[in-house]
């Protein structure tokens, strides 16, 4: 790939998603264009680059934004962070939200929709103790792909072995041939929505929780302040962020604080873990 190639699609994908490529990297962007390239009938990256910069087709941006966009996902993934979640979050906010009885979870970046339907599984395990509560789960992602593949809940045998325990499976999940889809009441739990995470977040409300977890890592220092400054305006004081194991507000924003003892767990400082520390 040309040198001029390479910088316009990286400064392409960097006003589009946010997704910053090193140099080193230009060989994952030409193993996932040329399918971009074939799939509009052209020969190859070089009349790909051509095109983008003499055709602005909002279409043909939208398939190049896709396809670099990393949707790797699993159910359960990780596992502290959902444990957290059950035994830390999930108590803390059935106290603190008595009077309302209303709790919404954000999943961003959802990919094909693994994290939020986990957050589904361990909600809907707790049974009567949810009675007569709203609980809105919304997933975002930035491929309309990805969003549809959520929105249709089905599996394939690989993806449901990745993480989900094989009660769950059996509980939550109908066999169709040789994949699976996660039940309807699971599937009216969860919305999924296409949304970038550079644009405003404010149409999406209020959200108690927030996992954002392994999104950050693909963004620049000034792009990981933005984001995590507009996540903040959508969230309550004692709101909880997640993030992933390799990700931290420190340095990046002062919005954000971590909650003491809990990796990976960040609040806007009015969350406490006081009197629940036995359960962790």
């Amino acid at each position: 790939m040309r040198v001029e190639d390479f910088d316009m699609f990286s400064t392409l994908l960097k006003q589009r998603s946010g997704l910053v490529l090193t140099k080193d990297k230009a060989y994952l962007l030409e193993s996932r264009l040329m399918p971009v390239a074939r799939k509009w009938n052209m020969k190859g990256l070089d009349e790909l680059a051509t095109t983008v910069r003499t055709r602005k087709d909002e279409a043909l941006l939208r398939d190049i934004t896709e396809a670099m966009t990393t949707n790797e996902s699993s159910f359960f993934r990780d596992q502290k962070p959902f444990d957290q979640f059950k035994q830390l979050v999930l108590p803390k906010l059935l106290e603190t939200r008595a009077a309302k009885r209303s709790i919404r979870i954000w999943s961003a970046a959802s990919s094909s929709g693994q994290e939020a339907y986990s957050l589904a599984m361990l909600l809907a395990d707790e049974g009567p103790r949810l009675a007569g509560w709203r609980i809105e789960i919304v997933g975002t992602d930035i491929s309309a792909e990805m969003v549809e593949r959520a929105k249709s809940g089905v599996y394939t045998q690989f993806e449901v072995q990745r993480g989900l325990p094989i009660q769950m499976l059996v509980k939550h999940f109908k066999q169709q041939g040789d994949k699976w889809q996660i039940s309807q009441q699971l599937r009216q739990m969860v919305s999924f929505r296409e949304w970038n995470l550079l644009t405003d977040l404010s149409p999406l409300g209020q959200f108690d929780v927030v996992f954002c977890r392994n999104v950050l890592i693909y963004f620049d220092q000034p792009t990981k302040t933005k984001v995590l400054e507009t996540i903040a305006r959508q969230m309550p004081p004692d709101g909880v962020l997640y993030l992933g194991g390799a990700e931290t507000v420190l340095g990046i924003t002062d919005r954000f604080k971590p909650v003491e003892g809990q990796r990976g767990l960040y609040s806007l400082g009015g969350f406490s873990t006081a009197g629940l520390r036995a359960a962790i």
